[in-house]
């Protein structure tokens, strides 16, 4: 394997953990990973933010609002269709699991992304019964397309 895949694979490990832990640091302690969901669709920030003029700010905000949606919807499948690298199912499967044990969150976009050049980062807030936290997403430019590194 070529060091750069590796670096690439350890890169996008390094994402899926932290957000797996942030999660955890929200989810309800003994929630029943087993009780059906009713997740409400995300609340996105009010309109009374300006429209970014920019077409990368406004990419990676899209991109941004995707990824709290998967949280919420507790879809790993759809957040796996954001990163740079295909994820393998079983490690899909296990982020789906902890998102689920989290219980309902809430999460938004509390504020417009940073850009620069063929990075950005884009933080989402998620909101549990166990708590708060802001992540900040990292993003890469590939071939035109913002995704999790």
């Amino acid at each position: 394997m070529s060091s750069r895949l590796i670096a690439v694979l350890a890169g996008c490990g390094a994402v899926v953990v932290g957000v797996v832990v942030g999660l955890l640091l929200v989810a309800p302690s003994g929630s029943d990973p087993a009780a059906p969901s009713s997740a409400a669709p995300p609340s996105w920030p009010g309109s009374s933010r300006p429209v970014p003029v920019d077409p990368d700010v406004a990419a990676v905000e899209v991109v941004g609002k995707a990824i709290a949606a998967a949280i919420v919807n507790h879809d790993a499948t759809a957040f796996g269709k954001l990163t740079c690298v295909q994820q393998s199912s079983a490690d899909l499967a296990a982020l789906k699991r902890k998102w689920e044990a989290a219980g309902k969150v809430s999460a938004t976009i509390p504020g417009p992304p940073t850009v620069g050049g063929e990075s950005a980062t884009v933080t989402v807030h998620v909101e549990g019964a166990g708590g708060q936290k802001d992540t900040p997403f990292p993003l890469k430019k590939r071939d035109g397309k913002w995704c999790v590194p």
